[in-house]
């Protein structure tokens, strides 16, 4: 059941929280509700969930809107890539974005936040394994483009995220991410997902994104 899977993975999250010996507090589930319908995200938000997570705006503009309305303490945040055309409906919908990674999208979040007077919270994606099929800040360029962000753009950026390459040991690239976050005077990690996320708080995650330890698989 539903229940008992965000259940056991929240007894997972204060386990592996405790392990580090970090604030039972210093860690947000992001439940990942992607390619789900409100029927099946309903009872998850009504075992206490608030922090959910879609990958595009068309499949989250369908669902959530309506959800919203009888649970307006729900927090949404976007962990897919952004498409400018897609910003201004981005901007709207989500409270969160996590994949900052071009000066375009930096460029068209920041005039649209304006426009709208909705402030989001900010996360610059960083490809930690420079894999060239996924979207994402290089490394190297991780410090300019935060810079970029805040002087140019005037965004106030929280933190960092980063999706580790499949097969990889995730923990270098979770350290890389910290140290990154470290050195800009960032105090947010989104890194972490089903399985690897223990690693990820040992390493300073502050949100793990974990969708299928909560609603199974789609068949």
């Amino acid at each position: 059941m539903v229940h008992e899977g965000l259940k056991k993975l929240l007894n997972g999250v204060a386990a592996a929280t405790r392990q580090a010996h970090r604030a039972p507090d210093s860690v947000t589930l992001i439940a990942v509700s992607k390619t789900f319908d409100g029927p099946e995200i309903i009872p998850v938000i009504e075992a206490g969930q608030r922090v959910f997570g879609e990958n595009r705006v068309q499949e989250a503009k369908a669902k959530w809107p309506a959800l919203k309305m009888d649970w307006p303490d729900v927090e949404l945040h976007l962990i897919g890539p952004l498409q400018s055309n897609k910003t201004a409906e981005a901007v709207q919908l989500f409270d969160a974005i996590h994949t900052v990674d071009r000066p375009k999208i930096a460029a068209e979040i920041a005039k649209e936040m304006r426009k709208q007077a909705k402030p989001v919270k900010l996360f610059v994606q960083v490809n930690t394994g420079r894999e060239p099929q996924k979207a994402g800040i290089d490394p190297d360029r991780a410090d300019a483009f935060l810079a970029e962000c805040r002087e140019l753009h005037g965004l106030e950026i929280s933190g960092l995220m980063c999706i580790p390459p499949a097969g990889e040991d995730p923990a270098p690239h979770f350290s890389l991410l910290a140290e990154i976050a470290r050195r800009n005077g960032l105090s947010q990690l989104s890194m972490g997902m089903s399985g690897d996320y223990a690693t990820a708080i040992a390493c300073g995650a502050t949100y793990v994104r974990v969708g299928s330890a909560i609603f199974g698989t789609r068949g």
